[in-house]
Formats: C-alpha cells, sequence, structure tokens
C-alpha cells in the first residue's frame, strides 16, 4: 500500500474534529451540572456519610425548589412510610394526585402510593376507598391484593371470597389454600350461633376449595362431636392422617375425649402410639402420657415416658416422667420425694417457659395454636408443633 501525500491533511482534521465534540461533550455537562440544585448533591453526600435525616431535608429542598422532580417526590414519600413518617408521606402523594399537570399514569402511580400509605398507617377505610378507583389500570391487580388484606384485617370474609376469586381470573396464582380458610370462619361463627346446617355447608364450600385442608375437617369432626355423633366426629378427625399428618398432635387431645366419651381408651391408646411410631412428637407422646396414666395407671406411663425419652429425648418427655415418678411415691420416700418434686418443678417451669409455637413466616412466638399468625397474617404459617427453645 503506497502513502498518499493528501494523508498528512486528514489525520490533522480528523484530530482537530475529536477536539470539537469533546469541547461540546464537556460544555454540556458542564451546564447540566450547573442545572442541578446544589441540596441534591448535599442529599448524595448525607446518603454517602450515613446521615438520612440531613439527606431527606436535602432532598426536601430539591423537591421544593423544582417541583417536576416527580421521581424525587415518589421516592421521598416511599422513604417516609418506611420510616414510618406515615404523615408526611400521605401528605406527599396527596399533593402528587391533586396535581393537575401530571399524566393519567402518574396520578394513579401516586394515587396507588395514597393507598399504600392509608393502609400501613390503618386507615383501612380510606385505604379500600382509594384502591377502588385503581381496580381499572394498570395498577389493578396489586390494588385488589391489597383490598383482600383490607377485607381479611376486617374479618369480611364474603367480600374476601369473592376478590380471591376475581385475583383468580385476573392471573393471580390460585387463592384455593387460603378460600378455604374464609369459609372456615364462616362456619366457625355458625357453629358458635348454633346454626349447624349453615356451619356444614360452609364447610363443604372450604373442602371443594381445598380437599386437604387440615382446619375443615377439625371443624367438621368437632361440629359431629357438638351433635354427639363421636364415630363421626373421630372418622372426620382421623382424615388428618391422609391429608396432613402434621396435624396430629392437634387432633389427638379430641380423639382421646371421643375415645373416652365411648370407653374406648384402649383404642385411643393404640393409635396414638401407632401415630407416635411414624411421627415422633414430644406434644402427641404428652396427650398419650396423660391417656395411659388415665386408662392403665402411673406405672404404665411411667414406662411409656421412659421408652420415648430413650428413643427420642426431651425435656417434655423428662417432665412427663418425672410427673409419673413423683405420683408413685410411697410415704416412706418422703425425703427423696420432695427432691423429686423439687427437679420435676424445676423442668416443668423449663418446658412452660421454653416450649411455644413458631411461625416459619416471621418467627412469631404463641402459647396456643393460631390458623393465621396475628404478626405477618399468613395462613398455617405457625408450625403444628410446640418446639422447645433456649
Amino acid at each position: 500500500m503506497e502513502f498518499e501525500a493528501w494523508y498528512l491533511l486528514v489525520i490533522p482534521l480528523f484530530f482537530g474534529l475529536g477536539w470539537v465534540a469533546a469541547r461540546v461533550d464537556i460544555r454540556h455537562v458542564m451546564e447540566e451540572s450547573r442545572a442541578v440544585p446544589r441540596s441534591y448533591f448535599k442529599g448524595l453526600n448525607y446518603l454517602l456519610n450515613e446521615q438520612p435525616d440531613k439527606a431527606i431535608e436535602a432532598f426536601l429542598e430539591v423537591a421544593k425548589m423544582d417541583p417536576d422532580t416527580l421521581e424525587l417526590h415518589f421516592a421521598l414519600g416511599a422513604l417516609f412510610r418506611r420510616r414510618g413518617e406515615l404523615e408526611r408521606a400521605i401528605r406527599i402523594h396527596q399533593n402528587m394526585a391533586d396535581r393537575a399537570d401530571l399524566s393519567q399514569d402518574q396520578r394513579m402511580k401516586a394515587l396507588y402510593e395514597l393507598g399504600e400509605d392509608f393502609l400501613k398507617a390503618g386507615l383501612l377505610d380510606r385505604a379500600e376507598s382509594v384502591f377502588r378507583r385503581l381496580e381499572g389500570g394498570a395498577h389493578a391487580l396489586d390494588s385488589l391484593r391489597n383490598i383482600l388484606e383490607i377485607q381479611v384485617l376486617t374479618k369480611d370474609w364474603r367480600a374476601a371470597i369473592e376478590t380471591a376469586l376475581r385475583l383468580e381470573k385476573l392471573g393471580c396464582p390460585a387463592q384455593n389454600a387460603d378460600t378455604a380458610h374464609y369459609y372456615c370462619e364462616l362456619a366457625l361463627g355458625a357453629m358458635l350461633k348454633g346454626d349447624i346446617e349453615i356451619a356444614r355447608g360452609e364447610l363443604e364450600h372450604a373442602l371443594l376449595e381445598n380437599k386437604r385442608s387440615a382446619r375443615a375437617w377439625m371443624l367438621l369432626g368437632d361440629l359431629e362431636a357438638k351433635l354427639g355423633a363421636n364415630d363421626a366426629a373421630i372418622a372426620a378427625w382421623r382424615r388428618l392422617e391422609e391429608v396432613n399428618p402434621a396435624y396430629l398432635p392437634i387432633v389427638s387431645e379430641r380423639l382421646t375425649q371421643a375415645y373416652g366419651r365411648g370407653g374406648r381408651q384402649d383404642e385411643a391408646i393404640a393409635l396414638l402410639k401407632a401415630y407416635l411410631e411414624r411421627r415422633p412428637s414430644p406434644d402427641l407422646l404428652h396427650f398419650l402420657f396423660q391417656t395411659v396414666a388415665q386408662a392403665r395407671g402411673w406405672d404404665a406411663a411411667r414406662q411409656l415416658a421412659a421408652e420415648e425419652l430413650k428413643r427420642h429425648p426431651s425435656l417434655r418427655a423428662l417432665d412427663d416422667y418425672l410427673q409419673a415418678s413423683n405420683a408413685m411415691q410411697s410415704p416412706d420416700q418422703a425425703d427423696q420425694g420432695v427432691e423429686n418434686r423439687l427437679a420435676q418443678d424445676l423442668v416443668h417451669r423449663q418446658v412452660s417457659r421454653n416450649a411455644y409455637y413458631l411461625c416459619s413466616s416471621c418467627g412469631f412466638k404463641a402459647r396456643q395454636y393460631f390458623w393465621q399468625c396475628p404478626a405477618c397474617a399468613r395462613w398455617e404459617s405457625i408450625l403444628p408443633e410446640r418446639e422447645e427453645h433456649d
């Protein structure tokens, strides 16, 4: 390839054009940086130095100087809501929703954020009113989810059932398990009023939604027991063997009482022993221990607790064993009996203090079982077996 003399003219021209373009870019950047308020950079600096309060004040100053900074307004509102400063969040989102210069999409977003503020503040009526206005737009699915949450919080179970159905039609994952609980709540309310047939109908709906609903089968057993139909009650409760054996510790007390009313304690003992063989459980052992002690005496109960201590050691098994041992003490063993009772008292207090139901979702602890966690409101998130914790 031969070198052409005119290359010497082209090369400086390219360098010159590059220099001009660089100058133009630098000037544009400088103009943009001058247009950004100093408060914006102060806010960023405060954030980098982990001073969020001062950062918020700086960003608020930017927002006042330039009302067109929509994303900054949204960010501030969300930040206030997370920090629990709900009045400030509501004020920001309300002002944005009232602005006439926003597009429809921007106004809908501001309304949705306002609804979230009201929900977080516990202003449920106002939150639902806002979310109702958004049912036909881009925020329809999220708004319906929030409406369902409000209906559950207010225990409006009929409305919750309808909303869950609408969510499924909009493509939300099936709500059958939760809907079964809504029907169970209706059934429980009918049972408390003595409306037996209505309660039975609600439970049938619950089982149509979720045929493996442990709660529905347990309530159906309770309903039959209320009517004095022990065999039907036992049959309903025993369905948990198939649908959800994790709930056997909770239903075991009902079963032993039902068998006991019919004078069939031996059947109850055999059944609970079979459950215990398949699924070790301190709660289940305790109910079996009580049943054996009542039907066969303390010696048989102590032997049961001793065997279980060898296979699956636990404080509750030790508590049962010591209780049976103390009950068998003869008068001439008074001194030893005092020591054993002291030991049992210590173990029993430890068991009472450290054994509780635990929510697998949020870690909420409870002495009694809840189908819906009082803290995070999730259904069946609390494990149906008390656990021993330090």
